[in-house]
This record gives structure tokens, sequence and C-alpha cells, in this order.
């Protein structure tokens, strides 16, 4: 499973990404405004960090506006992938995006039906959304089960893109099921590294190192 995470802080992105767990980011309005910085600006000095993909969204809701946008974002780095609303006129542009070399990421995804669409416009990366499916008394992993089945079935290409990711036990299920890729803040990645065993057990084995009084090197 690919890990990307979800944030447009550079700081947690260079701390994760010097960790050896990141393989990309993917970034939204929200996150830009989060920033407090320009978009093209800190779009750049993420791009500059990681080698992987890096999602940069337009924000025009029509498909000659889309394709503008998507023409400025691409020119920032090599490795932008551009993401785009799942409407018509975002599969419009997926399918243009894509079949001219671009990587695209089609994101708002509520339903199968949905992310069968995206796969047939060709995009890289299809974004459920599970933790949004949760709010609203939906178990999101019914999403992603159903998604994994229908490309299964038919060799579709497009990468599963779970997102919207709030818990360990999401990331964790989202791979049990075959999510290809999971997008989660920095500190639900950081937290799938904790066990209170690990924590336990390194207490001990430090306290029984210092009871021997020895160093090493």
């Amino acid at each position: 499973m690919k890990f990307f995470v979800d944030t447009a802080d550079v700081k947690e992105i260079r701390e994760l990404n010097d960790l050896g767990l990141l393989d990309g980011v993917t970034t939204n309005p929200s996150l830009i405004l989060k920033s407090g910085r320009d978009i093209v600006e800190v779009t750049k000095e993420i791009c500059s960090i990681v080698e992987g993909p890096v999602s940069a969204e337009v924000t025009a809701t029509e498909y000659s506006e889309m394709m503008k946008e998507a023409a400025a974002l691409s020119r920032i780095a090599d490795n932008i992938c551009i993401k785009l609303p799942l409407t018509l006129d975002g599969l419009k542009a997926c399918k243009a995006l894509t079949s001219d070399g671009h990587h695209t990421n089609v994101t708002l995804c509520f339903s199968a039906n949905q992310a069968l669409l995206a796969a047939k416009a060709g995009a890289t990366f299809v974004s459920p959304f599970i933790g949004r499916l949760d709010d609203i008394a939906f178990d999101g992993m019914d999403l992603i089960r159903e998604i994994r089945q229908i490309f299964d079935n038919y060799g579709y290409e497009t990468e599963i893109l779970a997102a919207s990711i709030r818990t360990v036990n999401h990331v964790k299920e989202a791979a049990l099921i075959g999510a290809d890729v999971v997008t989660a803040p920095p500190a639900t990645l950081k937290a799938l590294v904790k066990h209170p065993l690990t924590d336990k057990g390194l207490e001990m084995f430090l306290a029984d190192w210092a009871k021997t009084g020895q160093k090493i090197g």
C-alpha cells in the first residue's frame, strides 16, 4: 500500500519523507488555506520534497475553466497530479488530461457508480471519502470493497485512494480490503507505529540494560 499525506504543511511533509514513509501528497483548497501560503509557492515546495505525485486541486466547476487551471497547475512541477471533482465536467476534464499524459485524481467519490465513471474516464486515482460516509451512518469501508471488486472484475488500472481517513483502523481496514493508496493526516500516519505493549517492552528493556552498567560502542 502507498502512503500519501493529506496536508500542505511542508514541515510535516519533510518529516514523514525523511522517515521513508511517504509515497505522495494530497492537497485541497482547505489545506492550502490552512497553510496560509500562496498555492503556487507552497505546491512547488511540496513537489521539491517528494518524488511521488502531489495532488493539486482545481477550483473551477466548468470544463473550460478546469482545463485552464489544470494547465497552470501542471506547470508547477513534473510530479503534479491534477485533482478534479467527481462531476460530469470533472470527468470530461479527467478524460482530456489523462489522454494528454497527465496524472489525475478524481475526488469526492461517495459511490461505486461514481468510481466506475472515474475509471472509465481514465483517472489515475479515485478518492472515496471514508470518514465522511461514516459521519452519515454509512460504512465507508463497504464502498472500498465495492470499488475493489468492480475494478478487479474489469481490470481497471485506476488506483483506489482511500481518503477522509480518521483513524488508524481506517488505514488497516483499507489495506485489508486492498485499497492501493491511503491518504491521511500526518498525526494518523505517525500513530500507526504506536502500541502500548511496544512502549512497555521498550521501557522494560531499557531498565534492565541500565542495571548492567554497560555501554554499546
